[in-house]
């Protein structure tokens, strides 16, 4: 990624928060690598050199700050769109691919070269996948040492460390000083039985917290998810253990999940999988000005700035809920859900999870598949669509990963029997988190795009209409469904 050094450094002067998280600058007097709202007096120009991507500037030999701390940048992909391997290969990672796999392994699993995906690194964020990896590592450490009280060894098993060594080791390389230096408070409260922990999830603003929760709400499927005290929490599982989260909005541009664990391990794919459900990670300033530039689109977009895309919190979890919802309004989705639940989920225990609405996890799916949905109260056809395909993500757990293009994830959920190309694309859209899905076929956003007579376009029309959104047109399709919401129930029943 080139980057206008001078623009970059005219946004330092100016501290401009627009900036932030959009590009870091090393300053070649100190060793240190900063934000552009760093509150330290700006460096003189010629003692600045500018990067992409924090994991570029420590690839390059300077060390974080201290004062603006890189860590609570928002999590920023101005390159978003530009290329999806490199998004693809960003979410494997933020998933632990690099924690016991190797760039080989990452690289196949994105059907690239190994020397292509280092290249596309290079390209857009001006470092190796390792030392973006390590950099996230890094990152979530000394967020961690800043904002909870764990223990130095709590906190290298939460944030990925293979072991106290390497976190020592690493800190020491990195910061000068070994980490427990870097926390003013040095009392220690050990996470409770639970793994109880709490941890802010930053974002870029605007967030409509209200939009997002009104729409976890409407589909809380009960005795899993919770919507209540203007916070959102539910069930999670994760090999076969059950916790709980629970996420509010915190003060500053920042939600609060608290989790509750019984393995800290797991921290780095909690909080990974929560950014992906609360699309933290979107760049609303780039993809509202894009789509403002379609007449229909831009009072949709002037009215909520800060509408995200919701995603799911498993993909294999939305794919169920998405052939649940087909053809039946939202009310009757999330009851056959519950059924669902109930029925075949892993139950619950109050400790595991502090709420006694919270009583099972979502069914794992060789339960779905070996069992005899009928008796739930829905269409044959639709019980064996969901009994194909849990067969099919048994067969292939990664069926519905992060690892495939959207035509090819797409392609491969419409040969299921009972997945057509709306809930190929919905699943895409809020499963694999594809910006660019778009379920063309929906009816609500037939009826949003009506004429002053009424006369919608059809799916053929609507799609070559979708083609100068790109490659938001998830986003597109989010705006057009709040625009109408009582005309999309049943088209976002999942």
């Amino acid at each position: 990624m080139d980057l206008d050094q001078d623009a970059c450094y005219r946004a330092v002067a100016t501290r401009d928060v627009r900036f932030d998280g959009r590009f870091f600058g090393g300053v070649t007097s100190t060793g240190i690598y900063c934000r552009p709202v760093c509150p330290a007096k700006t460096p003189k120009r010629e003692n600045m050199i500018f990067y992409p991507s924090a994991a570029a500037a420590e690839e390059a030999g300077f060390r974080p700050c201290l004062r603006c701390r890189p860590e609570t940048a928002p999590d920023m992909g101005a390159w978003r769109g530009s290329s999806n391997t490199v998004n693809r290969a960003l979410a494997l990672i933020e998933h632990g691919a690099l924690d016991d796999g190797d760039i080989a392994a990452l690289a196949d699993r994105l059907g690239v070269g190994e020397r292509q995906l280092r290249r596309l690194f290079r390209q857009h964020l001006g470092a190796s996948p390792i030392s973006v990896a390590q950099t996230r590592r890094v990152h979530l450490a000394k967020q961690l040492l800043h904002e909870t009280r764990l223990p130095m060894a709590e906190v290298a098993m939460a944030s990925g460390f293979g072991s106290i060594r390497r976190f020592n080791e690493t800190f020491q390389t990195l910061f000068a000083r070994p980490p427990g230096a870097l926390r003013r408070d040095v009392g220690e409260v050990a996470a409770g039985p639970q793994g109880e922990v709490a941890i802010r999830l930053r974002y870029r603003p605007p967030y409509d917290w209200p939009a997002m929760l009104a729409f976890l709400a409407a589909r809380a499927v009960p005795g899993m998810e919770v919507v209540e005290d203007n916070a959102y929490a539910r069930v999670i599982e994760l090999d076969g253990e059950v916790g709980s989260v629970r996420v509010t909005p915190g003060e500053g541009d920042c939600l609060v999940a608290q989790v509750r664990f019984p393995r800290l391990s797991a921290l780095p794919v909690i909080i990974a999988r929560l950014r992906r459900v609360f699309d933290l990670s979107a760049d609303p300033q780039a993809i509202n000005g894009h789509l403002s530039t379609d007449p229909a689109l831009a009072p949709l977009v002037a009215a909520r700035p800060g509408l995200r895309a919701p995603g799911g919190w498993d993909g294999f979890e939305l794919a169920m809920r998405a052939v649940l919802g087909q053809q039946v309004t939202v009310g009757a989705a999330i009851r056959l859900a519950g059924k669902l639940v109930d029925a075949y989920g892993q139950p619950a225990a109050l400790a595991a999870t502090g709420h006694p609405a919270l009583t099972h996890a979502f069914p794992r799916a060789d339960r779905i598949a070996a069992a005899d949905l009928t008796h739930l109260g829905m269409p044959g056809a639709r019980a064996r669509a969901l009994s194909t395909v849990a067969a099919a993500v048994v067969a292939d757990p990664n069926l519905l990963g992060l690892n495939r293009s959207l035509e090819d994830a797409v392609a491969r959920l419409k040969s299921l029997p009972g997945v057509g190309e709306w809930t190929a694309q919905y699943i895409a859209l809020r499963g694999m988190r594809e910006p660019d899905a778009f379920p063309a076929a929906d009816i609500g956003l037939m009826r949003a795009l009506a004429d002053e007579n009424g006369v919608r376009p059809n799916a053929t029309e609507l799609l070559a209409r979708a083609e100068a959104w790109r490659p938001w047109r998830a986003y597109a399709a989010q705006h057009l469904w709040a625009a109408v919401p009582t005309a999309t129930e049943a088209s976002q029943a999942a």
